[in-house]
């Protein structure tokens, strides 16, 4: 993997003063998403600073898997973060879950009992909810927040062998219900859930909120640098209250960056799996989706995506970086490493009515023209031929170079080909059209007779295989509307388009997740999901060109 970018960031100014200074002698980050979902391109920036930033210092990035809520978690989740980590081109060097460290968890939530700072309430969800306060007015003090020690440690343990219901008791930190920051008001730290666990089975119906469980799971790991984004900044006066009364050895800091936003598109989980639930999408890994899963489908590589989110730096102000941006890092990393190949999207057949009828010419062709090194590919060349449907008019306006009665084009490492004749079908739609070829211009030969002013690509009717394509649009229409509660109004209902067309025979080989440039058409990913047997399904990742520069 290349080296990540020297460019300085305030994060990684504050790890290099923590070692100058000698606050910590070892940098140790943690990757830790929640099991409840697929990650998404957000999460590769986390994934990307925190594995990146300790490697540049020597250090170790532990991958944990904060696994709190059984009620969301599942391990189709849990292996599928693990195989898009590792896909980026991260390997971890422990891997955790914070339901191994429930015992201690349990233990240092008594610890809190027994010095006076947490109680049992019986209040309902949504009592809590009601006096909390406002930002301008001080919550209420519960009812049941001066129980004793005795009757809050007599309550946890049977809360934690099963003898209530779902939602009848909590534990709750004793702090502020005064205090400016909500985040202080006696927080509950403990839920009752009746629910099978992924990692633990049913060994417990008592787990720990994920504010509580969090800052533990950094200091029993012995993280030094606890790097979140900014939506977690208000809970950081809870995290170190966490650690320092849980009396942890090892205190851990946080710090917050600014999530990552792009534009078009989703980037909540809960939104996401909304689109998944609603049959909105294919799927977690729909090419459409930001998730990791869906870009690597559509044919995104772990290069350019590394690119992006490094590009996109590390800042506490928000930002919305332009989906084109992403765009631009794949074509940069594709644009020497692809193979070129004709493919035609919308055929209309074309017959050369003076080449001979049964004969097969074998015309070379590069692979790659900006990379030589690629060598040259030979296509078939018959007497009938496919061309897209947009390259022939009858009544072409001024300035249209392509196909229509009287002229002369060129074929993509072929011949000129002149158009003499067509034929409609009933409904008056052309259905082919009959063209002589000039066998002087064959591309390569050195001929300078006449020039023509049109190129267009095609593909030997007789040997090209079938294939379907997909083409997509941005997934939300609005540019700023992907993460606003009222996303569904501005979905995009033709953000995929499936045609069927043909490619070179030269495909026959590829393989899924193979990546080509298609002349005029974009970089395409052979999708694999769809493509099975003699089925040839192409995602298309980009368009050529975009007005987008850094």
């Amino acid at each position: 993997m290349e080296n990540p970018s020297a460019s300085s960031n305030f994060i990684k100014n504050i790890v290099m003063e923590d070692l100058k200074s000698g606050k910590v002698d070892y940098i140790l980050t943690r990757f830790p998403p929640e099991p409840n979902g697929y990650l998404h391109i957000g999460h590769a920036k986390s994934i990307c600073l925190n594995f990146e930033l300790a490697d540049e210092f020597n250090g170790k990035t532990n991958l944990r898997f904060d696994d709190t809520n059984p009620v969301k978690e599942d391990t189709e989740y849990v292996e599928a973060i693990k195989e898009d980590v590792a896909w980026l081109g991260f390997e971890w060097d422990g891997l955790f879950f914070a339901s191994n460290y429930f015992e201690e968890m349990y233990n240092r939530a008594v610890l809190l009992i027994k010095k006076g700072l947490a109680f049992v309430d019986d209040q309902s969800a949504d009592e809590i909810r009601n006096t909390r306060g406002t930002l301008t007015q001080p919550g209420q003090n519960s009812p049941h927040r001066d129980r004793t020690v005795e009757e809050n440690l007599d309550l946890f343990e049977r809360m934690r062998k099963g003898e209530f219901k779902d939602g009848e008791k909590v534990l709750r930190a004793k702090i502020d219900m005064s205090s400016p920051n909500i985040n202080l008001r006696d927080p509950v730290i403990y839920r009752i859930a009746h629910v099978t666990h992924h990692n633990t089975g049913d060994k417990w119906c008592i787990y720990p909120m994920y504010a509580f469980a969090h800052p533990l799971e950094d200091a029993i790991e012995g993280v030094t640098h606890s790097i979140c984004t900014l939506e977690f900044e208000d809970q950081r006066p809870f995290y170190d209250w966490v650690v320092s009364e849980c009396e942890m050895e090892h205190q851990p800091k946080q710090y917050e960056f600014a999530r990552l936003n792009i534009t078009n598109t989703v980037m909540s989980k809960r939104f996401l799996k909304q689109l998944v639930d609603e049959n909105i999408v294919d799927g977690w890994d729909d090419p459409r989706m930001p998730t990791i899963s869906g870009l690597r489908r559509k044919g995104y590589t772990p290069e350019s995506i590394r690119n992006f989110v490094r590009e996109t730096g590390v800042a506490k102000s928000y930002s919305v970086a332009d989906e084109r941006m992403l765009e631009y890092f794949i074509r940069e990393d594709l644009k020497l490493k692809a193979p070129r190949t004709m493919a035609v999207l919308r055929p209309l057949k074309v017959v050369i009515t003076n080449y001979p009828e049964d004969q097969v010419e074998m015309l070379d062709a590069e692979i790659n023209p900006e990379n030589p090194d690629m060598g040259v590919r030979q296509i078939p060349f018959s007497r009938e031929i496919y061309i897209e449907q947009d390259d022939f008019m009858e009544n072409p306006p001024n300035k249209y170079f392509r196909l229509f009665p009287g002229n002369e084009v060129r074929l993509k490492n072929a011949y000129f080909i002149k158009c003499n004749d067509f034929i409609k079908d009933a409904e008056g739609n052309v259905v082919e059209i009959h063209c002589t070829y000039d066998p002087e211009t064959k591309s390569g030969s050195g001929f300078t007779g006449r020039k023509v002013k049109g190129t267009i690509h095609w593909v030997d009717a007789k040997h090209a295989l079938p294939a379907e394509f997909h083409l997509f649009e941005p997934l939300i229409l609005d540019e700023e509307k992907g993460d606003s509660d009222n996303f569904m109004e501005h979905i995009n209902p033709n953000s995929l388009e499936i045609v069927h067309g043909f490619v070179e025979p030269n495909m026959k080989e590829a393989q899924p997740q193979d990546k080509f440039q298609l002349f005029r058409h974009g970089y395409f990913n052979i999708d694999p999901k769809l493509t099975k047997g003699d089925k040839l399904v192409y995602n298309r990742i980009v368009s050529l060109k975009s007005s987008f520069e850094l």
